[in-house]
């Protein structure tokens, strides 16, 4: 009698079960500067693919935003606490040779923004509207600098919802900057986006939702 164990060979998965298996994507964060796009310059989230944003977190912040002010020292009704030094919570590439007081300065200066105009309005008046989850405290930027990173909640499809309905493809702001440069430019779409006299708020609220109008968008 043979007393050598045998050893049992592993079942081979069929196609069937393969094609069963859950689609995961990789979520690991990404640089800045190795950030997957597509041709027309829309970042690509595998697992929300309608979400197409095409700045950065630091390409938002480099640009001039939110006056300065959007990582300022904040007591949150939503969190019950005092938050501050958020954003040195990420990668410290992200801002380099960015001034701290383009990140966290207590004082609007809308001279700091891109197009040189105040836009927004208050936290406590996003709070008081319920707009504000314990999520993100901070509000829709604190949410996009999560999600880049790769960090995924519940809050996610309200958020990527919200973006869609200002900045995406049918998002009113966004078609409403398009409508205007057609309307003073209908023949020279690409002098038109160079016109910044033309709502630069409008532009500069498009930023701030992590988009800047292209020469693709003209259709």
């Amino acid at each position: 009698m043979n007393n050598k164990l045998q050893t049992r060979k592993k079942p081979r998965m069929s196609a069937s079960n393969k094609s069963t298996r859950k689609k995961t994507y990789n979520t690991k964060p990404t640089p800045s500067n190795q950030v997957n796009r597509r041709r027309d310059k829309t970042i690509l989230f595998p697992d929300h693919p309608e979400f197409q944003p095409n700045l950065t977190p630091r390409e938002m912040f480099a640009l001039g935003s939110f006056g300065g002010t959007y990582w300022r020292p904040i007591y949150s009704t939503i969190a019950n606490k005092r938050l501050q030094n958020i954003h040195k919570k990420y990668p410290k590439s992200w801002w380099k040779d960015i001034p701290e007081n383009w990140l966290s300065s207590p004082d609007y200066d809308k001279n700091i923004n891109k197009y040189k105009i105040k836009v927004g309005t208050s936290l406590e008046f996003w709070e008081e509207k319920g707009w504000i989850t314990k999520y993100n405290p901070y509000g829709w930027v604190h949410w996009y600098c999560d999600f880049y990173t790769g960090k995924r909640t519940p809050d996610d499809k309200r958020q990527i919802a919200r973006w869609l309905a200002l900045a995406g493809e049918k998002g009113r702001f966004r078609n409403f900057l398009i409508n205007l440069i057609k309307k003073k430019y209908p023949n020279n779409h690409v002098k038109g986006l160079a016109d910044e006299s033309i709502s630069p708020k409008i532009r500069q609220v498009l930023q701030h939702w992590a988009y800047v109008l292209q020469t693709s968008d003209m259709k």
